[in-house]
């Protein structure tokens, strides 16, 4: 009876193995198959012949089974140069005011104004990015690498008080609608260019820390206003804002989570009202 069964296993485990893929690991290779966990050999014994007709013995074979045997997967190979398109970033805006009001260039251009009428809603005041692309480019056994790329940074900067910027001529005055929303907003192409270290490159959601610096070229401005008096107004100038940002900028990448913040290092306005504004927020990225 021992026997019977014995050759009903192994029968069972020879079509199994010719009919249909394992999903651990399979191989036929001369007189040894791999099956799930178990490893079948058949034993050479001198005047062995091959006689189907005759059943076989649990002597002519060896069962070993491996309870915890895994196939065999390489680690992911890191590229040299690695690319991410389209990230997305959606955060807090604000600005470091470091300007001498009670100067004569200061009141030329905001007569009268004080650090609080530019104050800003905080909680509405946002930046959005859009990053068309950022690549990583290996430097040292893809722990240290060069993070670059290009995208578009979009500041909402919306203010407490009923201000209006002018054209002509420039300038901030205090005006007297009531506005429901009074914002300035102002876009940038930019560069960033950064260092970055992942102390663990072969995870792919592991620790990682960016910090470097970004070139961003002024391509649009305008303010929006909507009252009851003048329902919503939209003027387009440069309202004396500098063409170019610097900033500062870094990223910290915990497991999926990506927070980003950036620090001007050159005002937003060409003179008078000196204004760095700064971000922070999260970061929709692959890494």
């Amino acid at each position: 009876m021992k026997r019977i069964l014995l050759s009903g296993i192994i029968m069972l485990c020879g079509f199994a193995a010719f009919s249909q893929t394992d999903t651990t690991n399979k191989s036929t290779s001369g007189d040894t198959v791999f099956v799930g966990n178990f490893i079948i050999i058949k034993n050479h014994k001198e005047g062995d012949t091959n006689q189907d007709s005759i059943p076989p013995k649990r002597g002519d074979y060896l069962i070993i089974n491996f309870p915890h045997r895994r196939s065999y997967s390489p680690k992911p190979s890191n590229k040299t140069i690695s690319t991410n398109y389209f990230i997305f970033d959606l955060g807090f805006a604000n600005y470091d005011d470091r300007t001498d009001y009670t100067s004569a260039s200061a009141q030329a251009f905001a007569p009268g104004f004080t650090k609080e009428d530019l104050k800003l809603k905080t909680v509405k005041s946002s930046n959005v990015d859009v990053w068309l692309f950022m690549q990583r480019l290996n430097v040292v056994k893809h722990v240290i690498n060069l993070k670059y790329g290009l995208g578009l940074e979009m500041f909402n900067f919306r203010y407490k008080n009923d201000i209006t910027f002018t054209s002509h001529p420039e300038g901030i005055k205090n005006d007297t609608p009531d506005f429901s929303k009074n914002k300035l907003f102002v876009s940038y192409a930019t560069v960033p260019l950064m260092i970055n270290i992942r102390p663990t490159p072969n995870h792919r959601h592991g620790f990682s820390l960016s910090a470097g610096v970004s070139a961003g070229y002024r391509i649009g401005t305008h303010t929006k206003q909507v009252s009851s008096e003048h329902g919503k107004v939209k003027d387009h100038d440069d309202f004396n804002l500098d063409n170019w940002r610097f900033a500062y900028i870094a990223e910290l990448g915990l497991g999926p989570v990506h927070l980003y913040g950036s620090y001007s290092i050159k005002s937003m306005f060409q003179d008078a009202i000196k204004q760095y504004p700064y971000t922070v927020g999260i970061r929709f990225s692959n890494w």
